[in-house]
């Protein structure tokens, strides 16, 4: 899968020096709304409940037709979740997120329509597991596809798999002075549940859902 992401990489980017001359960039930044979604080992659904984080990033849009771009971009985001396993337990996790969504922007009123989706591909670079509300007692996040059991016994570091994919969707409305406003939902289809070797992990899944609320800017071409 990594391996066709960079292949899609060089193609945006082909795309980009190849339009370089109508291309646009942008800045965004907002605040988001996610969950860990999934379940126990035994089936039972996750009870945990939505976190507030913070998104912040850069775009490009590449025009490809009339009203239609592809609008690649880098974000840092932060994820996880609250009232982890039914507590007052909270995971934060901060990607490096990469979206390519297939924008469609029209003429509405004196600004443009913004309708977008597209795929997303990100990277874990840190976090914490915080196991009280004061933020004063907890762990780091690390990121390992699979950990000994030593490493589970130890229960020193709160484990989740890297790398992280899914879709993403994108509904907003950019003013004739360039400023925008967007909302943007996010659906993991990665389990990033980390494995204990050699114990089987039944129906175990870990999965980063939810929303975000963000505004932008977008410089002149």
């Amino acid at each position: 899968m990594k391996a066709k992401l960079m292949l899609f990489g060089i193609m945006i980017l082909a795309v980009t020096i190849t339009n370089a001359q109508k291309t646009s960039f942008g800045l965004r930044g907002g605040v988001n709304f996610y969950n860990l979604t999934g379940k126990e080992a035994d089936g039972d659904k996750l009870d945990n409940k939505l976190k507030t984080g913070f998104n912040v990033g850069v775009n490009a849009e590449i025009p490809v037709g009339i009203d239609f771009y592809v609008q690649p971009g880098i974000i840092y985001s932060s994820k996880g979740a609250s009232d982890v396993f039914g507590t007052k337990n909270k995971i934060n996790i901060g990607y490096i997120e990469i979206p390519v969504n297939l924008l469609y922007k029209p003429d509405l009123g004196t600004g443009k329509l913004l309708l977008g989706f597209g795929p997303y591909a990100a990277f874990g670079i840190g976090g914490n597991y915080v196991f009280d509300a004061s933020g004063v007692d907890k762990k780091p996040v690390k990121f390992k596809n699979q950990i000994t059991v030593a490493e589970a016994i130890a229960n020193d570091n709160y484990y989740v798999k890297g790398f992280d994919a899914g879709a993403n969707f994108l509904f907003g409305y950019e003013w004739s002075n360039r400023f925008s406003v967007q909302l943007n939902a996010g659906l993991g289809l990665v389990n990033i549940f980390t494995k204990v070797e050699n114990i089987d992990p039944g129906k175990s899944s870990l999965k980063n859902t939810g929303f975000g609320v963000s505004v932008g800017y977008r410089f002149a071409k």
